[in-house]
């Protein structure tokens, strides 16, 4: 058992916010949101999660070819994702199987939702 203490995001809490161009974040706002952008700053779990979402769901056996990386690690990368509350999981038999949790990518697309100005357009 991982000594770690396992951090899972509140969406919740990413549901109060507003979108970054109506008013800035509150320090607790942005504690919570920051994890699932860091989760996915990072190119191989980016990678994951455009493929992960890609489909209603995947299993690791079909993750874990595609990467020229090992098992243990595109695992690491996975919880990764799972604690941002980007991903749920199930486990059945030998395999995890994963999918995209919904309303994790809504709140972070109001969260980053720009309005449409002229300004904008005319560029």
């Amino acid at each position: 058992m991982s000594k770690q203490t396992m951090l899972v995001v509140d969406l919740q809490a990413v549901a109060c916010c507003p979108p970054l161009a109506v008013r800035p974040l509150e320090a607790e706002q942005a504690a919570v949101v920051a994890p699932m952008f860091k989760a996915l700053g990072d190119p191989v779990r980016l990678r994951l999660m455009s493929m992960i979402a890609s489909v209603p769901e995947m299993c690791v056996c079909d993750l874990t070819p595609a990467f020229d990386l090992s098992g243990p690690t595109i695992s690491h990368h996975l919880k990764v994702l799972r604690e941002a509350g980007l991903v749920d999981s199930e486990r059945r038999g030998t395999w995890v199987w994963y999918r995209v949790r919904p309303e994790a990518f809504r709140q972070l697309g109001a969260l980053l939702d720009l309005p449409v100005t002229t300004a904008a357009v005319d560029g």
